[in-house]
């Protein structure tokens, strides 16, 4: 008996082997089906690019970001989602909000398998209405340029030429694909943040489609910093500026003083940046200015260094330079900073190995680098890992006059999504809630 199983042995170890190459092999070939539909995405993706550039979209813009949206909710509707607008939330309001925030585009398809995957993006741009006319989109070489492309438009192109993908390969593994892009991020989204924690919490991975890389460097990003605030305002008093100016006390000057005297807040090492963005005073020129205003942006990337920015705002104006004027300080604390979890490094590492099997690295951002973004927003809803950067890499957000995305990336781009949906939802991709 004993001679005979060892007879068996050889055959059975084939068998054994067998079995092992055959979904090693057909796995192969799910792969080889993906890279060849991705690269005939590639010039449709760039037509979509254009259409999303040549609307105007900025985050006062509610013309623009409803012309916008209906494009991006015709093409989710062509892909197969069940499409909606959800009006924005209005319980939230910064000091710069506008009296009205751009609607949300929501769409969920309806798959075979039970994991459910949220992807997100956002349509508003920085640009105020008129300046896309002075730089229309362009491709040179191998980029694309336009207001907006850069931040967050590819995004959007992006996650609607994976939905296509799928669609062409009659891939639907998930259980519920959900798609949210907001017309509010640049605003610091105050209409949208409940529903992108909300939603995040039905969902076992978040993928946020913000820049993934430069011209030197792809990445996905597991942190990003918080953003917020710093208003100050100076109470003068106006007064003829020629026949009486020392009876004025001059806000402007009051003004200019403490911006100067705060130029040194930034503490690079912990990752603070305060950087002073506006400003105004004054009303006509021959009046001793009785008001004036600034803003300046800030980045952090520890809830407690909020605490410490306002320590030294606060003791800063107590240093004075024109006598009876009065400050006034507001801080808001708008965006929460993206966090690394186990969760969210595990399946990165998962992207890191996809985009081996096309010869590329993919680099892991593993500490926020100034920009907040609302895979934050998302985060503070689940536990289930959240990963930004899963758009294209690019370069000038913000710019304009340089912003733009490379061409050459979109293939891997939409490999990598496309690959990280089917694997999570056939299990081969493990997603685990964090602790």
């Amino acid at each position: 008996m004993l001679s005979r199983r060892l007879r068996d042995l050889p055959s059975l170890a084939a068998g054994v082997l067998v079995s092992a190459l055959v979904p090693m092999a057909a796995q192969a070939q799910s792969n080889d089906a993906i890279r060849q539909q991705v690269a005939r995405e590639k010039a449709p993706l760039i037509d979509t690019l254009r259409d999303l550039v040549n609307i105007e979209s900025g985050s006062r813009d509610i013309e623009g970001l409803n012309r916008i949206s209906e494009l991006i909710a015709t093409r989710l509707r062509a892909l197969g989602g069940a499409v909606e607008f959800v009006a924005p939330a209005t319980d939230v309001r910064f000091d710069d909000t506008p009296p009205q925030i751009g609607r949300m585009v929501l769409a969920r398809f309806q798959g075979t398998g039970t994991k459910r995957i949220m992807l997100i993006a956002h349509m508003d741009t920085v640009y105020e209405k008129g300046m896309g006319a002075q730089q229309p989109f362009r491709i040179d070489g191998d980029k694309a340029y336009g207001l907006g492309i850069a931040d967050d438009k590819h995004g959007v192109a992006v996650i609607l030429h994976t939905l296509a993908t799928l669609k062409a390969l009659n891939a639907q593994p998930y259980g519920v694909l959900t798609v949210l892009i907001n017309g509010d991020e640049e605003i610091s989204s105050p209409g949208s943040r409940a529903m992108f924690a909300k939603l995040a919490g039905e969902h076992d991975v978040v993928f946020s489609f913000e820049g993934g890389g430069t011209d030197t460097s792809e990445f996905i990003r597991l942190a990003t910093s918080g953003n917020g605030d710093v208003i100050l305002r100076v109470t003068g008093r106006a007064s003829h500026a020629g026949s009486a100016p020392e009876q004025g006390r001059n806000a402007l000057t009051e003004l200019a003083h403490q911006i100067l005297q705060m130029q040194d807040l930034s503490i690079p090492e912990r990752g603070i940046k305060l950087n002073w963005t506006v400003a105004s005073a004054g009303t006509v020129r021959n009046i001793i200015p009785s008001s004036a205003e600034a803003m300046a942006d800030v980045r952090v990337l520890n809830p407690e260094d909020w605490d410490l920015v306002e320590a030294l705002v606060r003791e800063r104006i107590t240093r004075t330079r024109v006598a009876d004027t009065k400050i006034d300080v507001i801080i808001e604390r708008r965006r929460p900073a993206l966090a690394v979890t186990p969760s969210s490094r595990a399946l990165a590492n998962q992207a890191v190995q996809i985009y081996r099997e096309l010869g590329k690295t993919l680099n892991l951002t593993l500490t926020g680098t100034g920009g907040g973004t609302d895979a934050a927003l998302s985060q503070l809803g689940t536990r289930a890992p959240v990963i930004e950067g899963m758009g294209l890499s690019g370069f000038g957000a913000h710019s304009n006059d340089r912003e733009y995305i490379n061409i050459n990336t979109i293939e891997s781009r939409l490999y990598l999504a496309t690959r990280l949906i089917t694997g999570i939802g056939q299990g081969q991709i493990p997603v685990e809630p964090n602790r």
